[in-house]
């Protein structure tokens, strides 16, 4: 036992050595990318942008902090490795180095944070600075670029943290338990693995843009597909059967966490292409195994928007389909539920203390969710996921563009840290005045209203499935009518929008019932004045004759009710709405 013993610690020493100088391996052509990155691409870039081509700010916001990654790895890690395996013989450990420049593995957090941010700012520069993408280009032809993109290069920083995580796992494995490397081993395990965390989940939302972007081009640009609250779930060919007979087509399915693309094929010379024929939103949606004996294989997948009878190509293929469904669907489900539990909240919050200058930066505020709103709350420019992104006000928890939050003020609550701030909170804060804008402010316009401030005090809110075109998706806004207005309906693409969409003066219109068919459920209605025409569609036949009991007032000029959702105001909404409603 004794001699077998003896034979395994040269092996277990002899793997060690390899662990480590893999680790030297790669981390010598981890530096040399690095240095591509910085001295190549980045300076560059930054040299170009000092004659005025483009801001300097652009390149700063791409690469980050890539310059302090590459000095600490090339001045310090990599030569601390040198030194460590060129004195193995005598020091055979790598545990005590990692542990003691593992910390300096925090500021990849900066790094792996303002990654998308730095994906979307190359792109959108590549595609409107010819001399900026004559640069990358010409760097990325050169035989140091390996014939890589400058994207993929970019992502090696990303990727790096996790190897490391790796590697030293494999080097404990082997290490004995009374190694006095060990304890240092572990602890900068423990240290790395929490940085890998932010990494590993930074490589999964580059993946799932890079899918986006494909499915983007396989469609030829459909509009909201490039977002990264878009989770691709499941896509790929299937068999529609016909609604009103027995024939069949094959179509292309893309299931989305929020929606569900189904699309047709259309002739390209490029690859394969797909118009999207219809949106189905998975809130709502229904998922059911059917039967048919002339084909098999079927489900029926029924939404607001569109039901659909599919046929899979095998009982595998069936069931693969079905499960990611009813996954997407009940995790859509869960959020939706936290939403609207929040919401009530919301409503009663957001006007009483969301601005008290007294309580402004001395307790963390509750931010509002990116999902409440459609619109930057100060400046009510709409968001999009390329060149107006959500921020967040850290003082008063609105969501604001780039623009708006390109402040900085010190907050009681964190320690009097400087802290992102939108412009409003900035004046609070710092005492001064705003030398662009008039204290007193201009008149509001009659679009902008907040929806929450209308919502607080309101004869009926909530959320309708709306449209002027009923050959076109519906798009879900938030409908409101307010008590001081009872006479015109808000739409608003949010609970939260500062700004409505449109109004809709209720006077003078007809209120007509929507025949049931495909495009339109049994809970639709529509208004109709002179060429004017709003199809509306509600969630439930009691949500319908809720809102109905009030518009029907409200088009012959009379104010109606607050609503309450009790049986006997149920019954009496019922018996007024069929004397007022006509039967399209």
């Amino acid at each position: 036992m004794e001699k077998d013993e003896d034979k395994q610690e040269p092996i277990k020493e002899l793997k060690l050595y390899k662990i480590a100088s893999e680790l030297l391996q790669t981390e010598r052509a981890y530096v040399t990318r690095l240095y591509l990155l910085d001295q190549v691409f980045c300076t560059k870039l930054t040299e170009e942008a000092g004659k005025g081509t483009f801001p300097v700010e652009v390149v700063k916001g791409i690469f980050s902090n890539v310059g302090s990654i590459h000095t600490f790895h090339s001045q310090f890690l990599l030569p601390g490795l040198e030194t460590r395996m060129s004195q193995w013989d005598s020091t055979p450990r790598i545990g005590d180095i990692l542990a003691q420049l593992a910390p300096f593995l925090r500021m990849y957090a900066e790094y792996v944070k303002n990654f998308d941010n730095a994906m979307d700012l190359l792109k959108q520069w590549m595609e409107r600075s010819a001399q900026f993408n004559a640069i990358i280009q010409d760097i990325q032809s050169q035989e140091a670029c390996g014939n890589l993109t400058l994207q993929h290069h970019m992502l090696e920083p990303v990727q790096r943290v996790p190897r490391y995580e790796m590697l030293l796992k494999d080097y404990l494995k082997k290490l004995p338990e009374d190694d006095p490397d060990r304890s240092q081993a572990e602890k900068s395990l423990n240290i790395i693995s929490m940085a890998a965390t932010h990494s590993n989940t930074a490589i999964r939302k580059m993946e799932n843009l890079k899918k986006l972007m494909e499915i983007y081009e396989m469609l030829g640009g459909e509009e909201d597909i490039v977002n990264p609250s878009n989770e691709l779930i499941k896509e790929g060919q299937i068999l529609k059967l016909a609604a009103r007979n027995t024939s069949s087509m094959e179509i292309y399915l893309i299931l989305f966490n929020n929606m569900l693309l189904y699309c047709v094929p259309k002739f390209s010379l490029v690859g394969q292409r797909f118009t999207v024929r219809t949106r189905v939103g998975v809130e709502g949606m229904k998922v059911l195994e059917t039967s048919n004996d002339d084909y098999p294989h079927t489900f029926q997948v029924s939404g607001k928007e569109r039901t659909l009878e599919l046929q899979a190509s095998s009982e595998q293929d069936k069931e693969d389909w079905i499960k990611a469904f009813q996954k997407t669907i009940e995790i859509f489900q869960q959020k939706n539920e936290t939403f609207k539990s929040a919401s009530k909240e919301v409503v009663d919050e957001v006007s009483v203390s969301r601005k008290s200058n007294l309580e402004l930066g001395k307790r963390a505020p509750r931010w509002i969710r990116d999902n409440e709103v459609t619109m930057c709350m100060k400046c009510k420019e709409p968001f999009n996921p390329l060149t107006r992104r959500r921020h967040h006000c850290r003082a008063c928890g609105y969501v604001v563009c780039y623009k708006c939050s390109d402040y900085k003020a010190s907050l009681r609550y964190d320690g009097n840290k400087l802290n992102k701030v939108c412009k409003d909170c900035y004046f609070i804060l710092t005492g001064r005045m705003d030398a662009e804008e008039p204290v007193s402010g201009k008149k509001r316009g009659i679009l902008e209203i907040e929806a929450a401030q209308v919502s607080g005090n309101s004869v009926l809110c909530g959320f309708l499935q709306h449209s002027t075109d009923r050959t076109k998706p519906c798009q879900r806004v938030w409908c409101v009518i307010p008590q001081h207005d009872a006479l015109v309906l808000y739409l608003y693409g949010a609970p939260q929008d500062v700004k409505a969409q449109c109004t809709i003066p209720l006077l003078g219109y007809q209120v007509e019932d929507v025949q049931r068919s495909l495009d339109h459920p049994p809970t639709s209605f529509r208004l109709r004045q002179s060429k004017s025409v709003h199809y509306f569609t509600a969630d439930t036949e009691e949500v319908k004759l809720r809102w109905l009991g009030v518009i029907c007032k409200a088009v012959i000029g009379e104010m109606p009710e607050c609503q309450t959702p009790d049986d006997e105001h149920l019954n009496n909404t019922l018996a007024t709405t069929q004397n007022t409603v006509t039967s399209s």
